[in-house]
């Protein structure tokens, strides 16, 4: 086993506003592009294809999100995420990498109630990515000031019911918590592309573009866009360029190592595995003699 032993607190990568815990990456592991948020489908070719299709648009990273609407009349099970192996056969190379893709899984908790979120909850823990959708202006305020999740996701398929504020959106930002806005929804209807541009708008006003990521809720792969079609769209909403370059790549880096700290009691101590040859390496370096 190696120990990665996370030591203080330093400025986030980039960007990123707030403090946030040193997470030491060994290995590489960490991707370029990324789409956090491509939706789950029982239809296994259907995903597949979606799979396929963001490797070769040269996404790195990709996250297979579960979206968990609790109800207050019956009780619902969490969903379990599906082995990546029973998806795909084998991961596709990435576009101009020599790696395969990284398949991530993430849930999405729709909530019109604060009973609704429960991020201790173990079922919680089979997810590398935890988010929350919240509908009323209490339930945005509380998961930008107190919520232990990694990603706040924004409406798009309706005008907002609330205005945004300052306050809350400065909390989360310090707290390392980002904001996601999904464009797949505006590709698919032309209300729906208003009320997209119209709500990521409103955000970007109110955090400067700073703490947001732009990913797809794609459903098909034609619904997938490059990363250079994407940044070209963060512009549209308001973003700067830079804002908008890392809004694919390390914005969405800085959410994997908030989520990593996030299950790794508040990222004091990680463990892993690591190749037989870099052991064997690390024996011959430091022998004694």
């Amino acid at each position: 086993m190696s120990f990665r032993l996370l030591t203080g607190r330093t400025p986030a990568p980039s960007r990123l506003c707030g403090p946030t815990l040193v997470y030491v990456c060994i290995g590489g592991i960490m991707s370029v592009f990324m789409d956090l948020n491509v939706l789950f489908s029982p239809d296994r070719n259907r995903l597949r294809g979606v799979i396929e299709t963001a490797a070769h648009l040269g996404f790195s990273t990709i996250a297979i999100n579960y979206v968990f609407e609790p109800s207050s009349k019956k009780k619902q099970e969490v969903p379990v995420p599906c082995p990546i192996s029973e998806l795909i056969d084998q991961l596709p190379v990435v576009q101009g990498r020599s790696r395969p893709i990284r398949v991530l899984n993430r849930l999405t908790v729709l909530m019109s109630d604060s009973s609704h979120f429960r991020p201790s909850a173990p079922e919680y823990r089979r997810f590398d990515l935890l988010a929350v959708h919240p509908t009323t202006e209490k339930l945005f305020h509380a998961a930008c000031m107190l919520y232990d999740t990694d990603i706040i996701c924004i409406s798009v398929t309706e005008k907002l019911p609330f205005i945004f504020k300052r306050a809350p959106i400065n909390g989360a930002v310090e707290r390392g918590v980002v904001f996601e806005v999904s464009y797949s929804a505006a590709i698919r209807d032309a209300t729906m592309r208003r009320y997209t541009i119209a709500n990521a708008v409103c955000l970007m006003d109110s955090c400067k573009g700073k703490n947001v990521i732009l990913s797809s809720a794609a459903e098909k792969a034609l619904e997938l866009r490059g990363p250079y079609d994407i940044t070209n769209l963060g512009l549209l909403f308001g973003l700067s360029d830079g804002d908008a370059k890392e809004a694919v790549s390390s914005t969405c880096r800085a959410v994997l190592l908030h989520a990593e700290t996030r299950r790794t009691a508040s990222g004091i101590v990680y463990t892993s595995r690591i190749q037989q040859e870099a052991l064997q390496d690390s024996d011959c370096r430091f022998r004694l003699t």
